[in-house]
């Protein structure tokens, strides 16, 4: 008489951390978590107090580095969000010049964060359709220049008719920048991302020829003409917060490009030709065009982005306006899975990291390039997830639910 055996019941607990095991998201969040300790573990290691306090003692050098940890963090997001008992004194008060000095961390996070957010949706945009659009960087730089030039020349113009005319031109010029390698991509075959950092460098040289001649403030060198006021994004507050409309266009364009990628007939040859080409083609849509379209849009988007930082912070164009946003952007776009909502929670991690470090180096005297480290590192653990779940011992997805996943983050069906 054979014995049946009887399958272990599972509580509840057993079946959520199961469950949850198996999601993506999951590995997503324990990714940064496991960049933020190994990022406050290097931290400590560039402080020569640590060494210091091993010096003494063992427990001394644990203690020094769970207090530096912690110091880094916290100031980190103070510098990101603001202090909390500060916040909740001042809400308690009702006097609103204290609230705005109160929330000032956290709304110079969002303007941060918004050239983030453009870069971002641009490159997720450009991978949904299989191109990889390395070109935001100098698209940036383009849409800024061209801007700024119809924002000072232009004169007499009311404000609701020279701020859309000057973004316009931002968006013109950057989406120029991208549509002659998306051009090149479909008629010849160059390879985009070659052809995207020969664009790069083109526009870098190109903006620094025009702001040292015929762009140039007569009146200080290396320096453009401040835009008219006329040309001024909407600002919320008065100076010294920067908080300005383009964040929330930033979240409006988000949304449109996930209503067109995910609820338009456009959309789903963008993502069918990201998935496929060649299969594509064979059922009747024209790949041609649509590399051409996807790259020009990315462009456009990233020349938003610099429209939005010369229209709305900085009022002129310098040779220091980018601080990197196109290369961060390709992290951004590739940590939401070059979905449209989620580089909005990715481009603000970026932008509050970013934003708070200033305080974190004032604070504990860790360089700001650690946040670049710990970026990257977030990064590394998410593009390879099997180290995750052999650090928290996560089981592997059922092979029967799997499905084959492209590059541009696209499942497939079958």
């Amino acid at each position: 008489m054979e014995k049946k055996l009887i399958p272990a019941k599972k509580n509840a607990f057993r079946i959520f951390f199961e469950e949850s095991s198996k999601n993506s998201i999951t590995i997503i969040f324990l990714a940064i978590f496991t960049g933020l300790v190994l990022g406050g573990i290097l931290a400590a290691a560039t402080s020569v107090e640590i060494y210091d306090a091993f010096g003494k003692s063992f427990g001394s050098g644990i203690g020094a580095t769970l207090n530096l940890i912690w110091k880094t963090y916290s100031s980190l997001f103070i510098g990101a969000f603001g202090t909390p008992s500060k916040m909740i004194a001042a809400l308690r008060g009702g006097d609103g010049a204290a609230i705005l000095a109160a929330f000032k961390p956290f709304l110079e996070s969002l303007v941060v964060t918004t050239p983030y957010l453009f870069t971002g949706l641009a490159i997720a945009m450009g991978f949904r359709a299989g191109v990889f659009n390395i070109g935001a960087e100098g698209q940036l730089y383009m849409g800024s220049i061209m801007a700024g030039w119809a924002g000072w020349t232009f004169k007499g113009l009311p404000p609701i008719v020279h701020i859309p005319l000057a973004l316009g031109v931002g968006i013109l010029a950057g989406g120029l920048w991208g549509f002659i390698p998306g051009w090149l991509k479909a008629k010849t075959g160059a390879h985009e991302v070659i052809n995207t950092i020969m664009m790069n460098y083109i526009a870098f040289n190109l903006a620094e020829y025009l702001i040292s001649g015929p762009f140039q403030d007569p009146n200080e060198a290396f320096k453009t003409p401040f835009i008219q006021e006329s040309a001024h994004l909407y600002r919320f507050f008065e100076p010294p917060l920067r908080l300005h409309i383009g964040f929330f266009l930033a979240i409006a364009v988000a949304i449109l490009i996930w209503y067109m990628l995910f609820k338009t007939t456009w959309g789903f040859e963008f993502r069918s030709v990201g998935l496929n080409p060649h299969a594509s083609k064979y059922a009747g849509i024209n790949s041609s065009l649509i590399t051409i379209l996807a790259m020009t849009i990315s462009g456009a988007i990233a020349g938003l982005a610099g429209a939005t930082e010369i229209l709305g912070v900085n009022f002129r164009q310098t040779q220091a306006l980018s601080t990197g946003y196109g290369f961060d952007a390709i992290a951004i776009a590739l940590l939401a899975n070059n979905h449209p909502l989620g580089v909005i929670l990715t481009a603000m991690l970026f932008g509050f990291m970013r934003s708070g470090s200033r305080v974190m180096q004032l604070k504990t005297g860790i360089p700001i390039d650690i946040i670049s480290i710990l970026q990257a590192l977030i990064i590394f653990f998410i593009a390879a997830p099997a180290i995750i779940r052999t650090i928290f011992r996560l089981k592997e997805p059922s092979k029967n639910t799997l499905k084959p996943e492209s590059a541009s983050g696209e499942k497939a069906n079958g």
